[in-house]
């Protein structure tokens, strides 16, 4: 099969992306295939939704041509396929969780090597299909304000490409760069105002391959926190939200507005100032991480440290905002927290 360079390949996927975007909106809004505001929703108005497939299908086809990064295309397209079909018909939970679970398994048949013993290369398939599905599914659910899941796609490619170098693994470089690349095309069309969404495709394409690629790390050897590095703000939202509902009783698998970037916008920062926020946590961990991994045990120790207190402020950061807008102003009046409310997710 062809193979193109490094280089090449992500000129290529910046090429496509960008080329797709506006084609890709034509067609949404010609389809009416458009996000209507819902209790979880960050924006007031209708927005098209499915602007992923762009960058679903610029980095599918760079990771195609890439023969150290091609097996990284399963996943993406797998789940990609599954969120154009949620994006134009809408899919009942059960079923796209089942679908999912399929692309999780087909996905793991095909990169899980053999040699080991059949109940051990079974365990490893189920392990890979749950951990990839679980990653797909808290990648969609912070996928909720402008900009802020092409930003992390973009930073964990990037960490990803670094820790590649560092570990000499092509495909963490390889795919970590054409997903970074294919992942930027989209900011213009949804960072400041949103034209359209990444849908349902892009979060599932997006989520399915940096797990798969974090999956591999982890198999080939990385540490694990470095190997989770670039995850590692999505993954503490997400499971640090579904405890807190579970611990508050509440019916943890509907539709909620209790994420920390959420309750961050609630509060009265805009979309753009939670996304670089989240952005400068996430590089920040990620840094730490990855440097513990390289580091003595002391060291080692306190990086990691580091990486979760920045991460438990990141989270306690909702509960300080709304207190400090609760604060009684110089006049005397009490100033509330107020929700945001954009034209963009």
């Amino acid at each position: 099969m062809l193979s193109v360079p490094l280089a090449g390949g992500i000129v290529l996927a910046l090429v496509v992306g960008t080329l797709l975007q506006p084609l890709v909106l034509r067609l949404l809004r010609a389809a009416a295939v458009l996000d209507i505001p819902s209790e979880r929703s960050s924006h007031s108005t209708p927005v098209p939704r499915g602007g992923g497939v762009g960058v679903a299908a610029a980095a599918g086809l760079a990771l195609l041509l890439n023969e150290h990064a091609r097996s990284i295309a399963v996943p993406l397209l797998f789940f990609a396929a599954i969120g154009l079909l949620e994006d134009l018909r809408g899919v009942p939970i059960r079923s796209r969780l089942l679908l999912q679970v399929l692309a999780g398994l087909g996905t793991a048949v095909v990169l899980v090597p053999g040699g080991q013993a059949w109940y051990v290369h079974a365990l490893l398939v189920l392990a890979l299909a749950a951990w990839v599905t679980s990653y797909v599914n808290a990648f969609n659910f912070m996928d909720g304000i402008n900009g802020i899941s092409a930003v992390h796609a973009i930073l964990g490619g990037l960490v990803y490409a670094v820790l590649g170098v560092l570990t000499d693994l092509p495909l963490l470089t390889a795919a970590g760069s054409l997903i970074a690349a294919a992942s930027l095309t989209f900011l213009p069309w949804n960072a400041w105002v949103a034209k359209v969404f990444l849908g349902d495709v892009g979060s599932y394409a997006l989520g399915g391959a940096l797990s798969t690629i974090a999956a591999y790390a982890i198999v080939r050897g990385t540490p694990p926190e470095a190997a989770v590095a670039p995850l590692a703000l999505y993954l503490a939202d997400t499971g640090w939200t579904l405890l807190r509902r579970i611990s508050k009783g509440e019916a943890w698998y509907r539709p909620h507005r209790n994420h920390a970037y959420q309750r961050l916008t609630d509060g009265g920062w805009s979309h753009q100032r939670v996304t670089a926020t989240t952005a400068v946590v996430g590089a920040t961990v990620a840094g730490c991480l990855v440097a513990a991994s390289f580091s003595g045990p002391v060291t080692r120790v306190a990086l990691d440290a580091t990486a979760l207190a920045v991460l438990a402020a990141y989270l306690a950061a909702p509960a300080w905002l709304t207190a400090q807008r609760a604060q009684p102003s110089p006049e005397g009046r009490t100033i509330h927290a107020r929700t945001v409310s954009s034209t963009s997710r």
